[in-house]
């Protein structure tokens, strides 16, 4: 079997692990990760897919944005995110807003390097927000703290 090249083509599969709603994911080479739903659908044995979602969006602008601070010379010791999201009342109860928080941890960085820095990965490197980007009402917190 012929490797994947994961910046072109991504494969995970997906195991039903009871009777209700609870799967194990995984990709060929990572650990697997328990999804599940609340009860009494689920069990509560793992993350909801909407959880892996928020956990998604979260990572992708966070990667975007140190990846972005790093080429304009900055120094960062660590970035802090938090991810809210709201559902909708109606069915599909998916995401109406989703809020994410960002701390970067950063003696030279400043609010308008981090402001920069956002918005490029929200225009053009973060491809999990450019999925959402039009569906749901995305907003971005952040602030730097030395």
């Amino acid at each position: 079997m012929t490797a994947i090249d994961k910046s072109k083509e991504l494969h995970v599969s997906l195991k039903t692990m009871n009777d209700k709603l609870h799967f194990m994911g995984r990709t060929d080479d990572q650990n697997p990760v328990s999804i599940d739903y609340t009860p009494p659908l689920g069990d509560n044995l793992g993350y909801t897919s909407l959880e892996l979602l928020l956990l998604s969006l979260g990572s992708c602008i966070g990667s975007a944005v140190l990846v972005l601070l790093r080429k304009m010379g900055k120094t960062v010791r660590g970035l802090e995110i938090e991810a809210d999201g709201i559902r909708r009342q109606e069915h599909p109860t998916s995401f109406s807003s989703i809020t994410l928080t960002l701390v970067v941890n950063s003696p030279d960085t400043t609010e308008a390097d981090l402001d920069r820095a956002v918005g490029l990965a929200d225009e053009k490197l973060c491809p999990v927000y450019a999925m959402i980007k039009g569906n749901v009402e995305v907003i971005v917190k952040r602030s730097v703290s030395a």
